[in-house]
Parts: C-alpha cells; structure tokens; sequence
C-alpha cells in the first residue's frame, strides 16, 4: 500500500473544509429569511451562484485549464462577483445574508492574487479581493454599528495575516529561483570552459596541422604526383575550412554558455534556410554528389526558430551519413513547404560503410537532442532505413512556431 504524502492530505483537508462551508453558506440562506437582489430568484441561488464561482476559480484542475484561465481572472471574477452582489444589497429590503464559504473564498483568492499573480496584478486583484472581503458585514448591517466595525477589524486582521503569509511564500520562491539560475549559470561556465579548453584545443590542432599539410605539399611539388596533388589540396582545404567553422561555431557556443540575459541574442549561433546551401557546398566531398532540391514555395520569412531547427537537421543527418555511411555516393537534401507545414528530408544511398575510428562515430546523442529541438518548435522527426538501402531523415515543421 502506497502511503499518502502529508503535503497532499493537507491538500484533501483544505479542500474538504471549503466545499464544507460553501455548503453551510448555501444551507444558511434556504433557512433565512434574507432578500434576494432578482426579483424572480430564490434568495439561495444567488448565494449558489456565488460560491460555484469562486470554487471554479479556486478548485479548477492546473493542468485543464484553458489559456484564458489565468491567476488574474481567477482571482478577480469571483471578486468582482462578490462585489456586485454586495452593492445590489444596498437596493433591496432586508438583509442579504453571507456565511463562511464565502469568507474562506475569498481569503483564499487573495492569497493565489498575491503568490501567483504578476507584480502589478497582484496589487489589483489583492485589493479586490480584499474590499470585496470587507464588504460583506455590509449585507447585513448599513448602519455601520458597533457590531459591524468589529467585523471589519476581523476582516483587517484576516487579510493581513493571508496577504503576509502569501508575501513570504512569493519571496522565497524567487530566492529559489535566484539560486536555482546562479546554479545553472555556475554549470554553463563550468561546460564552456571544458569546450575552450578541451575540444578547441584539439580543433585548432587539426587546423594547424592540415595548414602545414597544405604548406608542405606546395612547397614540394615535385615530390609529389601532379594528379595527386591536385586531389589532394581540395581536400586539404575542406579540412581547413571546416577546422574553422568549426572553431567559430565553438566560440559562438561559448558565448551563448557564458552569457545570460538580453545580451544573449548577439551570441545566438547562426543557423537559417540560406545557411542550408553552404552547409551542402561545404559538404561535398570526392566520390559523393550531394544534391539539393529547394522548393520555391519555401519562404526566408519563416519564424528564426523554425529556420534554426531546420537547419540543425540537415547538419545533424550530413554529419551522420560522414561518421556512419562514408561509402554514399549520392545524397538528396528536400526542402518543400506548403501553407501548413515546412518537410526537411537527407537521404542517402549508404550502407554503413565508414572509415572512422569508433571513438567517432557518437553515442546517438545527437539524434535525442535533434528530436527535441525539433518537438520544441512543435515538429516532428522520423528517422529510419529506405527500402533498398540508405537511410532518411524526414523532419515536419508548421509555418508558425507553435
């Protein structure tokens, strides 16, 4: 037997205790003789009609709530209902009688308005839901006796200790999240040292070394086979060029880690459609014939995001088909695009075959986190082998960022 958390059997209590007294306030009015503010109304619907309302706002499951749903409305409808009803009470005869459920409603709008409401719309609704709790003596009383000044000194205290008690909460929930952003920043710094360090290091060796190579080569051509030597600088010069995008894009992914904030948009590493082209220009090498199929209809107007998630696809799938298949000889890169949606498909004719040494080929991290860049824009990902060889990647995004 699972045993039931402390947190949510007082959870279970709160809520047994204000659907109680909802039912007090609904029983109390059917056996009074209060007026009602509708002529043609019983005197308990307008009570019933009230604490429904509030325990909509309050009791309204987080996660089936709709958009329009926010902490603003819910603690300022029930409110302003409350309110509406007082000051109709000032225009009929008799008093309008008020009971626990709704006092507890209240209370507890004032304290959701004051932890979960933005800044300025906590003082709004707090103040809200605080005059329509100090209104309610009102009902009974518009003499403004004795009687009724002690009720409101009750009311004071009450919303005081709820709004205090509310006050604190919210603070130390954003001195967790002040601790819980200085722990990430601490780890950003952590992981953008180790890749200044570590793999840029190592990247700039290969760059070094491959502009020695170029160097070495043209200042011994006789040594070498003219035919040689001509296949052999191109792909010299794709190893240098890549060394430095790579060393570029390694700086840009450093700054992003090392900065936090507004200033964090000029380190944004670059990736859109237009990016696509040279990434594919950059990506042929001897022996294969990658080809690049543009649909008109896809527009640079897309949203940045969707661009960027693109992009990252067709790099991720060009750098598979290089650790996994180096034995394709052709590749297709698709972009097509109608009023809906944005297809980015790579295939390849590949069969597996690759040179690198198996330190190199990845431990299929890199798809896991193309997956969740591309569910994040609200897209999806399939990827998977063609009937009669190769591999595709097939990546569906909207038009519009979701």
């Amino acid at each position: 037997m699972k045993s039931v958390p402390a947190r949510g059997c007082a959870r279970g209590l709160a809520v047994g205790v204000l659907v109680a007294a909802c039912v007090v306030d609904v029983v109390l009015y059917a056996g009074s003789d209060g007026a009602s503010v509708l002529p043609t109304a019983s005197p308990t619907w307008q009570t019933l009609a009230v604490v429904l309302v509030g325990l909509a706002a309050v009791l309204w499951p987080a996660g089936r709530r709709p958009e329009w749903l926010t902490p603003q409305v819910r603690t300022a409808v029930p409110a302003l209902v409350s309110a509406l009803l007082t000051a109709a009470s000032l225009l009929v005869r008799g008093p309008v009688v008020f009971g626990p459920g709704e006092i507890l409603l209240l209370l507890t709008l004032l304290f959701i308005a004051v932890r979960q409401c933005p800044p300025r719309w906590a003082v709004v609704c707090g103040v809200l839901d605080a005059g329509a709790l100090l209104a309610l003596p009102v009902r009974g009383d518009v003499t403004f006796s004795s009687d009724l000044l002690g009720l409101e000194m009750i009311g004071l205290v009450l919303v005081g200790l709820v709004a205090g008690l509310a006050g604190y909460l919210r603070s130390l929930d954003y001195r967790r999240a002040v601790a819980v952003s200085e722990t990430r920043r601490d780890e950003r710094l952590a992981i953008a040292a180790d890749l200044h360090d570590f793999v840029a290091h190592h990247v700039t060796g290969i760059l070094v070394q491959t502009q020695m190579a170029r160097m070495m080569a043209a200042g011994r051509p006789q040594e070498l086979d003219p035919g040689l030597s001509q296949e052999l600088d191109p792909v010299l010069a794709g190893i240098e060029r890549a060394a430095t995008e790579a060393l570029a894009s390694m700086r840009r992914t450093v700054g992003v880690l090392r900065h936090t904030g507004p200033e964090t948009e000029r380190h944004r590493p670059v990736g859109d459609l237009a990016g696509i082209t040279e990434l594919v220009e950059n990506f042929t090498a001897p022996g294969q014939q990658v080809t690049l199929h543009h649909d008109p209809a896809v527009s640079d107007g897309l949203p940045h995001e969707i661009q960027a998630a693109a992009f990252r696809v067709a790099q991720e799938a060009l750098t598979n088909i290089r650790r996994h298949a180096a034995d394709a000889t052709h590749v297709e890169l698709r972009l097509h695009a109608d009023d809906a949606r944005l297809v980015v498909t790579v295939v390849d004719d590949g069969r597996g075959g690759t040179q690198l040494p198996l330190a190199a080929h990845g431990g299929g991290f890199g798809l896991v986190g193309l997956k969740e860049r591309v569910t994040a824009v609200g897209g999806e990902l399939c990827t998977g082998q063609r009937e009669g060889g190769g591999w595709e990647v097939r990546a569906v995004f909207p038009r519009r960022k979701s």
